[in-house]
């Protein structure tokens, strides 16, 4: 592995990614719409007028979700709904416990944007939109991305395509999806793991005592060889006994290791980076665009979620720095419904690994999107997100 300094020195020769190009800005110039098969003109029948509204959800686990430093049956979100011109586009905010954002703290940040987004006149200014978002409030990552997600799907729908394609990525390039088993048990560990052998890829968390780590591996090994990827969520708190885990793990056919070490402890994660076989991941050290330079040469490369970087506008500059610097990429979730997951998957194609299960570990998705084929993720064809709410359901959006 190229040496740690030899990274940071590399660093500082790079200049931060250009401002991207926005074939959204292109498509909405002077009105203009399109013509052709499959595509939809942008002249609608509704209000030109952006409305959002917002309703809030509970997502059900299907088990008790444990990680290294919590446990959880349920995960509160709150579902957003932008329309404009006729069309309509869906949001998420998913807001695991840890994140110190709540249903209440969502609705107060989605009450504050509503007028500021009711004030443009162009859903198409998603960069600009965005910026007046973040501005609001120092922290609500994931009611922003609810916002941007929104925006993301209307604006889709309105051109007619899907956001892979419209950013001309190829969802052949989409990797193994990998399904998470949380620390628990032996016993419930095996019907997790039976469970999960369907899938090409086990994310297991680990990050307790080296007895508890090392049973959740061999438990699932007597079930399945699959390949493992590791999310230690932090638990490792001594860079020797991390590194010596990690030379532990390389045996077992595990093929990265997410986020090892404590935030604070970067040094520590950078020594063990340089020395370990297997990637070295970022996860809670990469919240949004702002951590990406500073994690090059600490980190082999980065998990980006878009409840933490506030959605698709960001996570697309995040990818496109990672990528600048040569650093590994990675698409991760909280526990959400299809509606952020297949959101999620518009960027999959960039990805070397792909963590979007949050959608399968809930009993009662209220959407359906992106789907597992032959344990690839594969983001839907239908425009926007590719996102569409199940039959049936009576949610109540509200605005006020």
């Amino acid at each position: 592995m190229t040496s740690r300094r030899t990274f940071l020195k590399s660093a500082g020769l790079l200049t931060a990614a250009a401002a991207l190009f926005d074939p959204a800005k292109i498509f909405a110039r002077n009105g203009m719409g399109f013509s052709g098969a499959g595509v939809r003109s942008l002249s609608g029948k509704g209000e030109k007028k952006i409305v959002l509204e917002w309703c809030p959800y509970e997502a059900k686990m299907k088990h008790v979700f444990t990680i290294s430093h919590s446990s959880r049956t349920s995960t509160p979100i709150v579902l957003t709904r932008i329309t404009y011109d006729g069309y309509t586009g869906y949001g998420e905010a998913a807001m695991p416990p840890y994140l110190g954002e709540t249903t209440n703290s969502a609705i107060e940040f989605l009450k504050k944007a509503k007028p500021e987004l009711e004030r443009f006149n162009d859903p198409f200014m998603i960069g600009d939109i965005m910026q007046d978002m973040d501005e609001l409030t120092t922290h609500n990552c994931a009611a922003k991305a609810s916002v941007d997600i929104a925006l993301h799907d209307l604006v889709g729908k309105m051109i007619g395509q899907p956001w892979w394609k419209i950013w001309g990525f190829d969802p052949a390039h989409c990797p193994n999806n990998s399904f998470t088993v949380g620390l628990d048990t032996r016993e419930v560990v095996l019907q997790k793991a039976k469970e999960a052998s369907i899938y090409k890829v086990i994310k297991v968390k680990l990050g307790r005592t080296e007895e508890q780590d090392k049973m959740m591996i061999n438990t699932i090994r007597e079930v399945c060889n699959n390949t493992i990827c590791v999310d230690a969520n932090q638990g490792w708190k001594d860079k020797h006994y991390a590194l010596d885990m990690i030379n532990w793990l390389n045996t077992k056919n595990v093929n990265m290791i997410e986020q090892p070490m404590p935030v604070e402890m970067l040094e520590d994660i950078g020594w063990v980076t340089e020395n370990s076989p297997l990637p070295i991941i970022a996860d809670e050290s990469c919240q949004r665009l702002t951590d990406v330079r500073k994690l090059h040469g600490y980190f082999t490369g980065i998990n980006i979620k878009l409840m933490k970087c506030t959605g698709l506008h960001e996570a697309r500059e995040m990818i496109s720095l990672a990528e600048a610097l040569g650093m590994k990429l990675m698409v991760g979730c909280m526990t959400e419904t299809s509606v952020a997951i297949s959101a999620a998957s518009q960027i999959a194609p960039k990805t070397t690994w792909s963590d979007l299960d949050g959608n399968w570990l809930i009993a009662n998705d209220c959407f359906t999107g992106s789907q597992v084929v032959d344990g690839r993720i594969v983001p839907s064809n239908d425009p926007g997100i590719g996102a569409k709410m199940n039959k049936g359901l009576n949610l109540q959006f509200v605005g006020a």
